[in-house]
């Protein structure tokens, strides 16, 4: 029996127009070379500066905690980082991940990326990973019936607590 669908039209103009500006546009006009610049701060969402990498908010989260792990440099692939831009990435994503733990508690972790278009990924140009904690028993309903998620907390609310830990 396949599934009905419950329309999340809402992410339609974000996914769109973020694929669509990366096929046109440099890395200058990429939305995360624009956070990259950004300091760490709530108000721009950027948690976590190194020399190579940097931790934002996904502004668009499946769940409480969802966070993007970059690096600095706009490519698009993993084997296009350095020997020193790789290393400094798994780092940081490690220590993401560490400190959403400490922040959260969660029952286990997605981690992962989607490397190019076909893999999913909205903003293929430029390399990124997601970290989200999970709970036992965190699908409910509105995910299982109707494809949508609740979130309990705010954006705000993420950074504070996921940056006391960073």
């Amino acid at each position: 029996m396949p599934l009905d669908r419950f329309s999340a039209a809402w992410r339609e103009e974000y996914v769109s127009s973020a694929f669509a500006g990366e096929l046109d546009k440099g890395p200058s006009e990429c939305v995360f070379c624009v956070l990259a610049g950004e300091p760490v701060d709530e108000s721009t969402g950027v948690l976590k500066k190194t020399v190579s990498s940097f931790v934002i908010l996904n502004a668009f989260p499946y769940g409480s905690g969802h966070l993007l792990v970059l690096p600095i440099r706009h490519v698009g692939a993993l084997e296009e980082l350095s020997d020193q831009e790789y290393q400094d990435f798994f780092l940081v994503l490690r220590d993401t991940i560490r400190a959403l733990n400490a922040a959260y508690g969660a029952d286990g972790m997605n981690v992962g990326m989607n490397l190019g278009h076909a893999a999913g990924a909205g903003i293929p140009k430029h390399l990124h990973a997601h970290a989200l904690p999970r709970w036992h028993g965190d699908t409910n309903f509105m995910t299982t019936i109707g494809e949508t998620r609740v979130l309990p907390e705010s954006l705000e609310s993420t950074w504070r607590k996921v940056h006391a830990h960073l």
